[in-house]
């Protein structure tokens, strides 16, 4: 090793680390009990003495660069080893424990993760799990995230990626609303129907045409981007709405809409980013998600790739 190429303070560099995973450098002097300007000054003197700008500052939020996030990745490995030389000399090595966050859909927090969650709590008490709720992709690269659970494979070279099989999706109604046509829908019935908007109509409209459906956005008259929200429009037959199998089937008061449609299936892919390889707590957390997800067996309905 080249001694002479390490010029900079670990204090520095555990300065910028900690900005980077608090988002702020008052949170970040909150955590590591020093004051703020002591903090920013470290920050500053690491920039300075590696003539990089690690930080954009943007109002009151502070937003990592490119280099930043490159440097991230390096020093939050360097944090991990002082964290198992810590752990190693207090006897604690074998502990798992800290925060890892993941970033999924509200429908698949509120009715798939509880119950592998439930599990993981009893694997793994030390480990803290914050669910982030979202229907856009979290950007796991800007530590939005630990995991992510996909529905598309990620495209960037620094994010670690595995597809945990297909899921079947069909279009669903409330047993109330479809079965007041005394007949069973056919693909033929769209025109006149209502669906449920769960975010994007556009897109929407693009994914009920994949089934057949000869659908406009006049079709979608109400919706919420809440997934859970717009899930219960369903369950009240308000309308008509895209679910995966395995959501719908928690739900006895929900049926398949049309009686003439195959279901299509969607990918789900767990994302994350390098630190899988170096923090033991993403990689349990990770596992373990991997393990309960591939456990819940789709529909035995043959389906179409979405």
């Amino acid at each position: 090793m080249n001694w002479q190429t390490i010029t900079f303070d670990w204090n520095q560099a555990r300065a910028f680390l900690v900005t980077a995973e608090e988002g702020s450098l008052s949170a970040a002097a909150r955590a590591l009990g020093l004051t703020q300007p002591t903090l920013s000054r470290q920050v500053a003197a690491l920039e300075e003495t590696l003539g990089v700008t690690l930080f954009q500052r943007v109002s009151k939020s502070l937003i990592l660069t490119e280099a930043g996030i490159e440097l991230a990745d390096h020093v939050r490995a360097m944090g991990d080893a002082a964290s198992r030389v810590s752990l190693a000399a207090s006897g604690k090595s074998q502990q798992v424990e800290g925060l890892v966050t993941v970033s999924t859909t509200d429908l698949m927090a509120a009715h798939v993760l509880p119950g592998i969650l439930r599990d993981l709590r009893e694997n793994a008490p030390g480990v803290e799990v914050k669910v982030l709720c979202t229907n856009s992709l979290s950007d796991l690269r800007r530590r939005e995230a630990d995991i992510a659970i996909r529905h598309v494979e990620p495209d960037h070279p620094d994010l670690y990626a595995r597809k945990l099989r297909s899921s079947p999706a069909r279009i669903f109604g409330a047993r109330s609303l479809v079965e007041q046509f005394g007949r069973p829908l056919t693909s033929e019935d769209a025109p006149d129907l209502d669906f449920i908007g769960f975010d994007n109509n556009e897109e929407l409209v693009g994914y009920l045409r994949a089934f057949g459906l000869k659908v406009t956005e006049a079709n979608i008259r109400l919706g919420s981007p809440s997934g859970v929200v717009a899930w219960e429009f369903v369950r009240q037959g308000l309308g008509l709405a895209i679910m995966a199998d395995e959501i719908a089937a928690r739900f006895p008061e929900i049926v398949p809409a049309f009686a003439d449609i195959e279901p299509i299936s969607f990918p789900i892919w767990l994302v994350t980013h390098r630190e899988l390889h170096t923090s033991r707590r993403i990689r349990v957390v990770f596992d373990h998600l991997a393990e309960g997800l591939l456990k819940m067996k789709p529909s035995p309905a043959t389906a179409r790739e979405l």
